[in-house]
């Protein structure tokens, strides 16, 4: 698929995200950017602000298949990935999937579950499979896990672990719409749902992750994602920078927003437009720093005020076509 099929066909998926969800459309984007690029989103924010209604829409507009996970306290693995029932009709055990068995998975309030059904999504995001009871079962693909959590009620909840924040490919931090979005949440809800079109199979959407992964970066632009990465890491308000593979995940994003853009080339503004929602989750303030009041983003603005963009890149004749 090339750039300019692709970018239209991601913009019509947009727009159809746009019926249901009324919110600041780069949110959408970063949806798309995640799943192009194979990774996973964690959502933040308060309850009430339609989270559950974004992940359904993007869904929808795909054409994929949807599960929803609804995290508490008693939440045993097996609920996530499911076990094998007893069939006494022909005295045989039968796999009951669980509903990770979906291409796309919304986990609401992941932080409330116990750490160790928490890691029994491990190995689902990591590598697209899940082992039940000694059998290892592939994940439908696509695959992308919707997470979400409350930054405000702490009560009763289980911080996710640094290993586990650091397989999400993005982090979305929502917040309560503006005067406008909220009018015209009301106007369009006030009646009948807004019906979302399907305008992607599950077919497509590996081909524009195939097309995502053969973006084309210059040497130079690779440098500048792993400058930015070793520029946090040693930045003393921190206990944690991003790892390798946050950096890793940094320009598979951007690669993902080139063909978003219609572009089979990657550019420095791709890096610094994705380096908050890649970065935000994975940086560890030392006790002194969250005590005055820790502020990921701005201290990602500040390693890219202070890392110089490599010069654009130098892209070959026939790209620029």
């Amino acid at each position: 698929m090339d750039s300019d099929r692709a970018a239209q066909l991601l913009r019509t998926i947009a727009a159809e995200i746009g019926k249901a969800y009324v919110g600041p459309p780069e949110v959408a984007r970063q949806l798309l950017v995640a799943l192009l690029a194979r990774g996973h989103v964690l959502i933040e924010g308060v309850p009430g602000i339609a989270k559950t209604t974004l992940a359904r829409a993007f869904a929808a507009a795909l054409e994929l298949r949807f599960s929803r996970l609804q995290f508490t306290a008693d939440l045993l693995p097996s609920d996530i990935v499911g076990t094998h029932v007893y069939n006494p009709k022909d005295g045989s055990f039968h796999l009951h999937e669980g509903p990770i068995f979906a291409q796309i998975v919304l986990g609401d309030e992941i932080n409330r579950a116990p750490a160790k059904t928490q890691s029994a999504m491990l190995e689902a995001m990591q590598e697209g499979q899940v082992t039940i009871e000694g059998t290892t079962r592939e994940l439908p693909r696509p695959f992308l896990v919707v997470a979400t959590q409350n930054p405000i009620e702490t009560e009763g909840t289980f911080p996710l672990p640094e290993a586990q924040l650091d397989r999400f490919l993005l982090r979305i931090d929502l917040t309560y719409p503006s005067l406008e979005d909220e009018v015209a949440m009301l106007a369009r809800y006030g009646g009948r749902p807004p019906r979302v079109e399907r305008c992607a199979s599950a077919a497509e959407v590996l081909e524009l992750q195939d097309a995502a992964g053969a973006v084309h970066v210059e040497p130079d632009l690779q440098v500048y994602v792993a400058a930015l990465a070793r520029r946090l890491r040693d930045d003393e308000s921190l206990l944690l920078g991003p790892s390798p593979r946050a950096a890793l995940n940094l320009l598979q994003a951007a690669k993902a927003l080139a063909l978003l853009s219609g572009r089979d080339y990657v550019l420095p503004e791709d890096v610094a437009a994705l380096a908050r929602p890649v970065f935000r989750h994975r940086l560890i303030p030392t006790p002194e720093t969250a005590a005055e009041g820790f502020r990921p983003d701005a201290l990602v603005e500040r390693a890219l005020a202070e890392v110089p963009h490599r010069p654009r890149p130098r892209v070959p004749a026939e790209r620029r076509g």
